[in-house]
């Protein structure tokens, strides 16, 4: 008796540790799914996205993205993430872009977290929900300087010096470093040599991290034209970087 008993213990124990771990299994797996970060609503052509554990696979419409991603544009992609906060992120061509850290719900505002970086490329960015509570919260880095934002649509381009011995380089194309244009609000360019603070229908440029982002007065040649569908309103940009009120998408020339 004693040792059936002794058996049913042990039987009762494995039974026990089983289920715990598939609870355990379970709540991982919930977890990860709760590290959803925005989805992909518009798109042009080819988006490859690396996962954090380095397994490589193609995006399309209402493809979910995570933090931890590093997403790639083809050459003549467009592609526009929309974030669990409602804010947006659209990527032009030839551009590498990793979502660091991605954090949002509506009744914790001190967990918020919005940290990305872009590698080479540019982009498009829409201030959501996240960043009208919490803007400090907000990152964007860059090789040459970190941007901030204050309540904002900004348009950021960075060219790798490789770039321009590239043969590919097309002529007149943009200097080495961080271009910016400020559609709506404001941004902050930090870097070790300074700070620089831009508003509405200001260009900036930074060379290298070394050096304070400049206010440019004209544009210096940075383009973001993606397909009408990629829809923006209410604001659209002249060639002077002029405000003017639209119906489709922001173009800057």
């Amino acid at each position: 008796m004693l040792k059936e008993t002794r058996v049913n213990c042990a039987k009762r124990r494995i039974a026990i540790k089983a289920l715990a771990g598939a609870l355990l299994a379970g709540s991982f797996g919930v977890a990860w799914a709760a590290q959803v970060a925005g989805t992909i609503v518009n798109l042009s052509g080819p988006l490859m996205v690396k996962k954090a554990d380095g397994s490589v696979k193609v995006l399309g419409l209402k493809s979910e993205v995570e933090q931890g991603d590093t997403l790639v544009s083809e050459k003549n992609t467009y592609a526009r993430i929309r974030f669990i906060d409602n804010s947006e992120i659209t990527l032009r061509p030839g551009t590498t872009f990793k979502i660091e850290a991605f954090a949002y719900e509506s009744g914790k505002p001190e967990a918020d977290s919005a940290s990305f970086s872009l590698l080479q490329g540019g982009l498009r960015s829409l201030t959501g929900l996240l960043g009208k509570r919490n803007k400090e919260k907000f990152e964007l880095k860059t090789p040459t300087a970190t941007i901030g934002i204050r309540g904002t649509t900004f348009v950021a381009q960075y060219v790798s010096p490789q770039a321009m011995v590239s043969p590919q380089a097309p002529a007149g194309a943009l200097a080495p470093g961080l271009h910016v244009f400020v559609i709506d609000g404001a941004i902050m360019l930090k870097n070790p040599g300074g700070s620089t603070n831009f508003t509405a229908g200001q260009f900036g440029y930074t060379p290298n991290v070394q050096t304070p982002a400049q206010i440019v007065p004209n544009n210096p040649g940075l383009k973001f034209t993606p397909p009408p569908v990629f829809s923006l309103p209410p604001v659209s940009t002249t060639a002077t970087g002029a405000i003017k009120p639209q119906a489709v998408d922001c173009e800057v020339r």
